[in-house]
């Protein structure tokens, strides 16, 4: 930040300014944790020599907010993947089963919209096509925040939700599956060769929500990679060229995605462990009939809480999944 040249290039600079903030914050955080644990010890001996009730009570609220502090602070510290502090890209897409499906996934919709509020991230809704009924076809979401992706990978998979249809007029129970898809939303300097000629893109108009200027022009874009057949669409700008620029972003999020799966693919084979990837790797259970709870298949944590989880407490879910990924 010193370098004379460092302001030449101001998009770089602030990159820079962002970094060393958080870097900071980190220190400062430390820092106020170890200050905190050395006036907890001397609160102890205090204890140990007054043997006073009300200072044993203090400083037992004391050891427990620490304690909790302390393990917000190591959840930040795990998110030290070459992305993690990246925006999140989130795609949803129903599976089998029509309008309950669709409405299955306009509830995660809503859930991840209130837990990225929770956090303080922005959200913005990049492509959206709704149901036919209700809910929606597919939607995908830029979640910006620091450490939105780091947060937001443990959502990947498919979740399953197990209710009384209120679209079944004979009040059957019903299963549905939503696939969730989660990407780092990747810089434009990112180093992922995506040749032109390997491209089809292609124009048309808007649909869904969008006020007097939807459905004006062709400015909504859908980017094909051939050679993998992966597709993006976006649509949230008036501006052809800002949608096209948005899914460019989000064809190397897909693409830099597919690396990694192949890369822990091979890992696995060379482990020789067996685990399903794709649609039927379900990852977690929602049950609102016949009783209540949300269980996380991968690391076996379960809330009784389900609105409480579909308001977005989705925390415990993703402290447990991070955890376990560095065993």
């Amino acid at each position: 930040m010193t370098a004379p040249n460092f302001w030449d290039n101001q998009q770089e600079a602030q990159k820079t300014i962002n970094e060393v903030n958080g870097l900071k914050d980190l220190v400062h955080t430390f820092d106020d944790h170890q200050e905190n644990l050395e006036n907890l010890e001397v609160s102890y001996e205090l204890v140990k020599e007054e043997n006073d009730a009300d200072l044993r009570e203090e400083l037992e609220t004391e050891v427990d907010k620490l304690s909790k502090a302390l393990n917000e602070f190591e959840l930040v510290m795990l998110l030290s993947e070459p992305y993690d502090k990246n925006n999140a890209i989130l795609e949803l897409h129903p599976g089998a089963g029509g309008t309950e499906s669709q409405d299955w996934a306009s509830m995660l919709l809503r859930m991840y919209t209130r837990w990225a509020e929770s956090k303080g991230f922005k959200v913005e809704t990049l492509d959206y096509l709704p149901g036919d009924e209700a809910g929606v076809k597919s939607v995908t979401l830029l979640i910006k925040g620091h450490n939105a992706y780091g947060n937001l990978k443990a959502e990947k998979g498919v979740h399953r939700l197990v209710r009384i249809s209120p679209f079944d007029s004979s009040g059957r129970r019903h299963t549905s599956f939503v696939s969730c898809e989660v990407m780092p939303e990747m810089d434009d300097d990112i180093d992922i060769d995506v040749k032109t000629e390997d491209l089809k893109i292609d124009t048309y108009r808007s649909s869904g929500a969008g006020g007097q200027h939807v459905n004006t022009t062709d400015s909504a874009v859908r980017i094909t990679h051939i050679p993998t057949n992966t597709v993006v669409t976006c649509q949230s700008e008036r501006s052809q060229i800002k949608n096209r620029e948005q899914a460019m972003k989000m064809l190397k999020a897909k693409l830099y995605q597919l690396e990694i799966e192949k890369q822990q693919q091979e890992m696995n084979e060379i482990r020789g462990e067996q685990k399903e990837i794709g649609w039927g790797s379900q990852i977690r259970s929602y049950v609102f009939h016949p009783y209540s709870m949300v269980k996380d298949h991968r690391t076996n944590v379960e809330v009784g809480n389900t609105n409480g989880v579909m308001d977005g407490d989705l925390d415990p879910f993703i402290d447990a999944y991070l955890r376990s990924q560095m065993n």
